[in-house]
């Protein structure tokens, strides 16, 4: 006679077939990590009478495995105004970065730093280029017409980042628990402030709160750039120039 009772095997892959069903409809708990920055010994305005304490990127890079993220999003720096948006962007590696150019008038951004050397050429308004990071850096973007256009991209090899907004405050959501080594990228802060901030944090199943990060700006000198032949940018002319063809008042 046949048994009604399912036998070890079949209880063991059942028990089998509903964990793995049940991990991929349950993810994984995250926690959310936040904090302020806060900026010191600043010769910026911005910083000292409006107390802007934006454009910091903190990151969380995990260590005993690696980080797993998409590498194939794309995400925007608007050339608008001759202004590069957003002046600070922070991307994992691998991401490409489309540069559309909503200005009347011809862009050519490029970068000439050794994160990574890229050079989109001249073109037009109303039309856009796009680069791929693939390495993890700093990219200082400029545009070889306009020596005022400046901004940054910091090229992260993990998906757990996140930019201070004004008033310093930021949020890196989705972080799984473990061990993560946390460092920061001001731009207005020397190599040895930022290295001597970095520090280990442990992840847990709730939210963490980090104790406030101070940068201080001291001893930061801004450096003029080249254009992307090294040379020094020429005196400024009548953008309208540069299109074929266009009227000259």
């Amino acid at each position: 006679m046949t048994s009604r009772w399912p036998t070890c095997s079949s209880l063991a892959r059942a028990l089998s077939a509903f964990v793995s069903t049940f991990l991929l409809v349950v993810p994984i708990l995250a926690s959310s990590v936040t904090g302020k920055v806060e900026l010191r010994d600043s010769r910026e305005a911005s910083v000292r009478k409006r107390l802007d304490y934006s454009g910091v990127v903190i990151s969380l890079l995990p260590v005993n495995k690696p980080a797993n993220y998409v590498t194939d999003i794309h995400v925007r720096m608007l050339q608008k105004n001759k202004m590069f948006t957003p002046h600070i962007l922070a991307i994992a590696s691998g991401t490409f970065v489309d540069f559309p150019n909503e200005d009347p008038i011809f862009h050519s951004a490029f970068s000439s730093y050794d994160a990574q050397i890229f050079d989109v050429g001249l073109y037009a308004p109303g039309s856009s280029r796009s680069v791929q990071f693939t390495r993890p850096g700093i990219v200082r973007v400029f545009c070889n017409i306009h020596s005022s256009m400046s901004a940054v991209i910091v090229v992260l090899s993990t998906p757990y980042f996140s930019t201070t907004v004004r008033d310093g405050t930021f949020q890196i959501p989705n972080v799984p628990p473990g061990e993560y080594q946390l460092t920061a990228f001001h731009e207005r802060a020397t190599e040895a402030t930022l290295n001597a901030l970095a520090r280990r944090v442990t992840v847990e199943q709730s939210a963490l709160a980090l104790s406030p990060i101070v940068i201080s700006e001291a001893g930061f000198l801004q450096m003029p750039h080249n254009n992307k032949y090294g040379r020094v940018y020429a005196s400024p002319t009548d953008d309208h120039s540069i299109y074929p063809g266009a009227k000259k008042e």
